[in-house]
């Protein structure tokens, strides 16, 4: 690997709190200087990723967030409101998945959450899952035709978890926003090694700009991607940067 290898960024945000430090264009010229080729971009509200797929279409792949406002993200999945919103705003042929969304232990049960499963897979939709390990087997296992990615594969999720939720549930993959332990120091961590040579095609690269000062590290958390990743074999390396998201996201439906 080096620093050219282009990657496919599995989550990235436009919402509206980094609307006045950044311009579309701005946060364009940002991906493509990371050498990101192609992102998943949600948004709080969804025209911040219309706006991002208006100026560069080739390069932002949306998903569709059940969040109006950054007041949705603790109550929506008991919010039936969110479910007509969804559907409203779903744009067939643009939007690849549902997500990122927050969920705990519990809510795949909801009523809000099981419709959006059934939408996900009549439209053949990802659910992007902000959960812990218990959370999104709950998720998985609500229902077999559903397809998860799991953000930040679980964020504080030890790699034996990560491993237990993949090797259990076929219908999940993961990627690897803000999950800085993959690295110790300027080494791979042995037992996230282990998980990615077991699983070379469950998981994806990613930032996260979850808050607009996030903005400024994605250029240098995908040179730190890239030192861990040269650590892999290539042909493992080359799918976890680009390949696996590619083959998931970008394929047209």
């Amino acid at each position: 690997m080096t620093p050219a290898v282009e990657l496919f960024d599995a989550h990235i945000h436009y919402s509206q709190d980094a609307w006045p430090q950044y311009s579309p264009e701005r946060a364009v010229e940002i991906l493509r200087a990371a050498g990101i080729r192609k992102a998943l971009v949600s948004s709080t509200p969804d025209s911040g990723t219309q706006r991002l797929y208006a100026v560069a279409p080739d390069l932002v792949v949306p998903m569709l967030r059940p969040y109006r406002s950054r007041d949705d993200i603790g109550a929506w999945t008991r919010d039936p409101t969110v479910v007509a919103y969804v559907q409203g705003t779903f744009r067939r042929g643009v939007h690849r998945g549902i997500g990122e969304f927050h969920i705990v232990p519990g809510d795949s049960a909801t009523p809000v959450v099981r419709a959006l499963v059934a939408l996900a897979i009549r439209e053949d939709l990802w659910l992007h899952a902000h959960a812990d390990e218990h959370a999104v087997a709950e998720l998985a296992r609500s229902d077999r035709q559903a397809k998860v990615l799991w953000a930040h594969a679980g964020l504080s999720s030890t790699p034996d978890a990560v491993r237990a939720v993949l090797d259990a549930h076929p219908n999940v993959v993961a990627e690897l926003a803000l999950r800085g332990d993959v690295m110790l120091g300027q080494t791979i961590d042995p037992a996230w090694r282990d998980l990615f040579l077991r699983h070379p095609d469950r998981f994806m690269v990613g930032t996260d700009t979850w808050v607009p000062s996030r903005w400024t590290d994605v250029v240098s958390g995908h040179e730190r991607t890239r030192a861990w990743l040269a650590q892999l074999p290539p042909e493992v390396a080359a799918r976890i940067a680009s390949g696996n998201a590619e083959r998931l996201f970008a394929t047209p439906r």
